[in-house]
């Protein structure tokens, strides 16, 4: 009996977990220029103006884990970040977008952008430069 509440409670335990799908760092397929994990979040964290950031969803899971992931930070930690360049004229935080697909689009339109996806959304349009 007490086996067979071990297992339920692990199967329990698993199925709790929160489940991400893996993010990936994205540039224009066009761009042939190597960016480091340093770069990518000098970028999103408004150090450097080498790419033109493009955000998920406030709130998104692969939001949250991109930022966790890339930067070091919490999403709410990089959002204060720029809230302070913005107030003080210092910069003009990332373009935010509703999902991959749009994420996928703006890059499509700017060879200058950057920004995460999820895996799964890798496409021709664009090209990996960064799996955290």
């Amino acid at each position: 009996m007490k086996s067979m509440m071990t297992a339920v409670l692990a199967v329990m335990t698993i199925s709790a977990a929160p489940a991400f799908a893996e993010v990936v760092v994205v540039v224009n397929a066009a761009n042939s220029e190597a960016v480091s994990k340093d770069t990518i979040a000098s970028v999103f964290l408004g150090k450097s103006t080498a790419f033109t950031p493009i955000d998920q969803a406030d709130g998104s899971p692969l939001r949250n884990e991109f930022y966790k992931k890339v930067t070091d930070k919490e999403a709410a930690q990089a959002k204060a970040l720029w809230s302070k360049l913005v107030f003080t004229g210092k910069a003009t935080p990332p373009k935010e977008v509703a999902s991959s697909a749009d994420v996928k689009k703006a890059i499509a339109a700017n060879p200058k952008a950057i920004g995460y996806i999820e895996k799964s959304a890798v496409d021709a349009s664009v090209k990996v430069v960064l799996t955290p």
